[in-house]
Order: structure tokens, then C-alpha cells, then sequence
């Protein structure tokens, strides 16, 4: 029986010297949905917007940034996937035999005040109808991204959030209880939004 060698990878920017802090989010947020789970042609193939069925099948075309490079060509934005590592925001591991994207801390810095942002407005959609299951996702998350969320509730001085903060603190675990009740107290000493 052989023993498989790892699969090499070459990174090549291409030329590409800068790119904008929107590239960079959206590159960060793609590589999100794969993170030590997945590599470069898929992280192409999420910011192309392609039709992959590897990729459909694993829901990545529901990524926010899903589409994000559509008028580039692959090599392209692999170039920027590339200049994105090279720069220290993402880089490259082995699973296995097979080369995965994890975050540096630079670029984890910007991708959880991505995230918490957008997990804000998603919570912020369920105070109106007073569904509040979404919680259960955010039980096992990333600590110091569920922490600056809960900053960020905070910070709108929205009481309208206590319901579903109480739903949440049903459920997670015992630190992320404590915070959540901190939140639950400062949001209880502001005055109605009239």
C-alpha cells in the first residue's frame, strides 16, 4: 500500500498589489464558510459565484459573498485569494494530504466584526415576529465573536432585544449566560425608544 503524498500549492498574486478593506471582507468571509475544511479552488469558485455542484451541495451559494467576484475570471481571483495570504490575513495548513484555509489573527480581527455585524442585523429581523430559535446557532460559536455580538446589541440601547436575549441565555453556556444577563441589565436601565 502506497501512502499518498500532499497535495503542493503554489501561491501567486499576479501582480495584484492592494487590495480594498471590502475585498478583503468579502475574501474573509468566503473563507469563513471553509474554514480548515476547505482550500483555494473552492474559495474561487464561492467568490466567482459558480455553479459547482460540490459547491451547491454543500449550501456555499448561500454565502453572503457568494457571487462576489462574478466578473473576474478564476485566475484572478485566486490572485487575490493569494495576495490575501501572502499579506498574513488567511494562510495556508495541511489536513491530512490536503492544503486548508485558517485564519491569521489579522485576518479573524476583521472577519468576527464582520460576522457579529451581520449576526446583529440577522437578530435584529427577529425581534418584529418574535421567533427566536435562530439562538440555538449561536450556542457553540466562536466566544469572542459572541461576545463582541453582544457588545454590539448593547451598544442599540434596544430593549426590544431583552425577549430574545432571555431565549438565548436559556440555552448557551454558563460565561456567555453571565454576559448575556450584563446586556439584559444596561438594556433594562435605558429609557423606551419612543
Amino acid at each position: 500500500m502506497s501512502r499518498k503524498k500532499r497535495v503542493h500549492y503554489h501561491l501567486d498574486s499576479g501582480g495584484v498589489t492592494h487590495l480594498t478593506s471590502e475585498e478583503i471582507k468579502a475574501i474573509l468571509r468566503a473563507a469563513d464558510e471553509l474554514i480548515a475544511a476547505g482550500g483555494r479552488s473552492m474559495l474561487v469558485k464561492i467568490l466567482k459565484g459558480s455553479k459547482d455542484k460540490k459547491l451547491l451541495n454543500h449550501g456555499l451559494d448561500q454565502c453572503p459573498v457568494y457571487g462576489f467576484y462574478r466578473h473576474y475570471k478564476l485566475p484572478e481571483i485566486a490572485n487575490r485569494i493569494d495576495w490575501v495570504i501572502e499579506n498574513g490575513y488567511l494562510r495556508i495548513e495541511y489536513s491530512g494530504r490536503l492544503p486548508v484555509i485558517v485564519y491569521m489573527e489579522k485576518g479573524w480581527e476583521i472577519e468576527r466584526e464582520t460576522y457579529a455585524e451581520e449576526l446583529l442585523q440577522k437578530l435584529t429581523s427577529l425581534l418584529a415576529d418574535g421567533d427566536y430559535n435562530f439562538v440555538e446557532e449561536l450556542k457553540d460559536r466562536n466566544r469572542g465573536m459572541i461576545l463582541l455580538l453582544l457588545d454590539k446589541i448593547r451598544n442599540t440601547n434596544n430593549r426590544g432585544f431583552i425577549p430574545l436575549l432571555k431565549a438565548w441565555q436559556e440555552i448557551d453556556y454558563k460565561k456567555v449566560r453571565i454576559k448575556i444577563q450584563e446586556v439584559i441589565d444596561y438594556l433594562n436601565n435605558q429609557k423606551p425608544v419612543t
